[in-house]
């Protein structure tokens, strides 16, 4: 990825620069499962690509039914005011996955509703909701289905046509392991012809996908300026995109799939809780409960300086309360699983938790048991 970053800078019109660019979109539309032809990375982080989503589909009136259970819900409408449209919302406890049944009541109570708005994998709660179910409701009630997919592209299973998504955003440092800066969106034709037949202008110029697309995807041949792209990360995203295709996208959700189930056995081998229920549990983010009396922002800080290892602290409701523990992109290998549980283990021995001492043996034990299933 380094490397690729390091490569001489073209311009962002430059022929083999523009061939680089479908590529990137190629790969983007297998990494989502789609053959949308409005998939590009928006040059920002992934909070622009929400933003790119919102000010695109929602005008002044519309109506949204947004969906929150937790940190990244709560933005989703703070978009849709932003843009003149009325938030509608579906509230579910955090750490829990979004109730199709309230969405359900929502939208009969809210026919005039355009769009649904909701997180597939929560990275405030580690919780997961059903995609395809809610874009099947959404689209029962002649709604957009709009889904931020920041944690979960690249790790858990996404269909994009297949579950019926009309507008979805990503980020480029997950479980993609590229650099932080880039976010990748895909619309479908529904979604597009939205945008074209917008009453009002986008109210970004630099976010409005009626220009964007004019350097994306281009006309005749040719592609329109917009914006100076971002040369060196996208270098560094169409990198990632290649080694996520040489691993496969199955085999990907699967490697974080396998890495979860050992670093769970270990957190629950030293006596930890999880905060999401096993059916709703994202594998690349984990979120546990602190024991009752330890310091949890001094067994974070200590972690940071005696071993260079980054969890995350709680939000919102769960500050203090939660460690957040991701396992995404290429950091989702036995060594850091390993490393993490021997770390946190000690660290909580040290401040006086009860740690039983099995976090290490559970977790290869798990291993082990993988082993011998793809050896038979």
């Amino acid at each position: 990825m380094l490397a690729a970053m390091s490569r001489p800078i073209i311009g962002h019109l430059d022929p083999a620069f523009i061939a680089m660019m479908e590529e990137m979109r190629a790969m983007l539309q297998s990494a989502f499962k789609t053959r949308n032809a409005l998939t590009l990375p928006v040059s920002a982080p992934g909070s622009a690509g929400m933003e790119t989503c919102f000010v695109n589909l929602v005008e002044p009136g519309d109506k949204v039914i947004v969906c929150i259970n937790g940190v990244f819900g709560g933005r989703m409408k703070e978009n849709v005011e932003r843009c003149g449209g009325t938030a509608v919302t579906v509230e579910d406890d955090w750490g829990t996955p979004v109730s199709v049944d309230k969405v359900e009541s929502a939208l009969q109570a809210h026919p005039d509703a355009r769009l649904l708005a909701f997180v597939h994998a929560e990275t405030s709660t580690g919780a997961e909701s059903d995609v395809q179910a809610l874009c099947e409701l959404a689209h029962r009630h002649d709604c957009l289905a709009l889904v931020d997919a920041v944690t979960s592209l690249g790790g858990s299973p996404l269909h994009v046509d297949d579950w019926g998504v009309d507008a979805i955003y990503s980020g480029s440092q997950k479980c993609l392991s590229c650099t932080p800066g880039l976010s990748p969106v895909s619309f479908s034709e529904r979604a597009v012809e939205r945008i074209r037949s917008r009453r009002s202008r986008v109210q970004s110029w630099f976010l409005d996908l009626n220009l964007v697309m004019g350097y994306w995807i281009g006309s005749d041949g040719k592609r329109a300026y917009h914006h100076t792209a971002p040369i060196n990360a996208l270098y560094a995203l169409h990198e990632a995109l290649v080694i996520l295709h040489e691993e496969g996208l199955e085999a990907s959700w699967a490697r974080h799939r396998r890495h979860h189930e050992a670093l769970r056995a270990g957190l629950e081998g030293m006596g930890l809780h999880f905060l999401v229920d096993q059916a709703h549990r994202l594998p690349q983010l984990n979120a546990v409960l602190v024991p009752e009396g330890v310091d949890e922002a001094g067994v974070r800080a200590a972690l940071l300086e005696r071993y260079g290892l980054e969890i995350g602290a709680g939000l919102g409701p769960y500050a203090g309360r939660i460690w957040r523990i991701g396992l995404m992109g290429h950091a989702a290998n036995e060594r850091n699983v390993l490393v993490c549980l021997g770390a946190l283990e000690s660290i909580l021995a040290e401040a006086g938790a009860a740690v039983p001492g099995k976090a290490l043996p559970a977790a290869r034990a798990v291993y082990g048991e993988q082993l011998r299933r793809e050896a038979a």
